[in-house]
Order: C-alpha cells, then structure tokens, then sequence
C-alpha cells in the first residue's frame, strides 16, 4: 500500500509508526507543517527506504511563514516530496489569505526548476491553487483531501494532478461523489493520520486497506488490481523526478 499523506512527527510514537511502515512494506510519505519541523525529523528518517519526509509550510501556520521561509529554501535541496502545503480560505484561515498567497507565491517560485513531488492543501481555493500550480510550470502534484467542485477534478486531470483518497472521504456522500468523479489512473491513496480517527483510535498507514476495499467495490476492480493501480499512479508520478527517491 502507499501513503501520500501521513503527519508521522504528529504521533504519539512517530519512530514507532516508522518502523511499523517499514516492515509492512507501506511506502509512506511523512508531511511536515513547517519547515522546523521538517528540520527536527528528517535524519530520524534517513535509515528507512520506505519512509520518506516531506519539507512542508501549512497555510493554517501563516503566522510564523515570515520566520520560517528561509529555513523552507535552505531545506529544498534535501528531499524529492514537498508537503503540506497551499492555501485555505475556509473560515478558519480566511484571515491570513494574503500572507498563505504570498508564501505559496514564493513557495512555487523557489521549486522552479527542481523535480519535486507536492501534496497540496486547497479547501474553498481550490482554483486558486490550480491557477498557480500550472502558472508555476508545476508537473507532479497530489490534491490531498480535495473537498472542492466536482467540474474542476476534470481540469484538475487535464494539468496531469493527483488525487489522495482518505477514509474520512468514502464515508461521506460529497466525498464518494468526488471519487466518482476522479478517473481510476489519478488516484492515490492517504491516510492524513493522525487527525483522521479509526473506530475512535488515530488511523495509521496499515489502516489504508480500508480504502482500498472501498475503491475495488466501488471502481470494478479486485483488491489486487486496486493495489497495482495505485502503485503504478504513483510510479508515473515519480518517473520524472531523480533516483534519490
């Protein structure tokens, strides 16, 4: 199984999580919000060939963005996955619009030119961050836990970006009307633990087998194929990108 999407520094246990992932054989990438915190985990990582850390600056953490930019351009360099982050204009980072643009600005600025793989946060801009992705010349992004209109998964699929498919997602009719929507070769799968619960316990990675059930019900394929498919979305997605991956 692959997780895209995964706040491993946000567990109880993150080196524990690691290793679980490790051996089960979960190609797990862990998300940072900001690039600190990216600085504290990754030579905890750097022994795991499954496990990878990605250096990332949350559109909710605008208030230390100013602060934490040149750590996010001095850290570019270090890792091919680039995450979390975007924008969100939801009633709880509405306020901060300008300084979330700002910095995704100077973001998809410093990533010209780099091979790099982005899990982006988009709640209610998800147009707006489409707009920059492509004026950025970005090629391989991954829209994590899209919530956004349905019409604009197609223009989504036509700039050749992801989709990462959760399990707070097949249990609601909006995001079971969004995997409907999204062809079978753009999907990925995520777990966003630990903020995702799982019969009231943090999900982890090994619970994505969820997902993956719900997706071979639901897109006419057997689990098996479901786990092949997969992998081979993501093996395209990262066909571009240097070996170091």
């Amino acid at each position: 199984m692959i997780d895209t999407h995964c706040h491993i520094d946000m567990y109880n246990d993150p080196l524990q999580l690691a290793n679980e992932c490790e051996q089960l054989g979960i190609i797990t990438i862990g998300m940072t919000n900001l690039p600190s915190h990216f600085e504290l985990g990754f030579n905890h990582l750097l022994k795991f060939k499954r496990v990878r850390l990605a250096l990332g600056m949350h559109p909710l953490h605008a208030e230390s963005h100013k602060k934490e930019l040149p750590r996010f351009i001095r850290n570019i360099s270090k890792t091919s996955y680039i995450g979390e982050i975007g924008l969100d204009f939801s009633k709880e980072g509405i306020a901060t619009k300008n300084i979330q643009l700002d910095t995704f600005n100077k973001i998809l600025y410093e990533l010209k030119g780099h091979r790099k793989i982005l899990s982006i946060h988009s709640r209610k801009a998800e147009k707006e961050v489409l707009r920059l992705l492509i004026e950025n010349g970005v090629k391989s992004a991954i829209f994590h836990w899209y919530s956004g209109p349905l019409t604009l998964i197609d223009e989504i699929v036509k700039a050749g970006f992801y989709f990462s498919i959760n399990t707070a997602m097949i249990k609601s009719k909006s995001g079971q009307e969004i995997i409907k929507r999204i062809p079978i070769n753009y999907l990925l799968t995520e777990s966003d633990g630990p903020f995702i619960e799982n019969e009231g316990i943090p999900i982890r990675p090994k619970n994505l087998s969820i997902v993956y059930e719900y997706l071979s019900k639901n897109k006419f394929a057997g689990n098996h194929d479901i786990e092949k498919i997969v992998h081979e979305n993501f093996k395209r997605m990262i066909s571009s990108l240097s070996a170091n991956i």
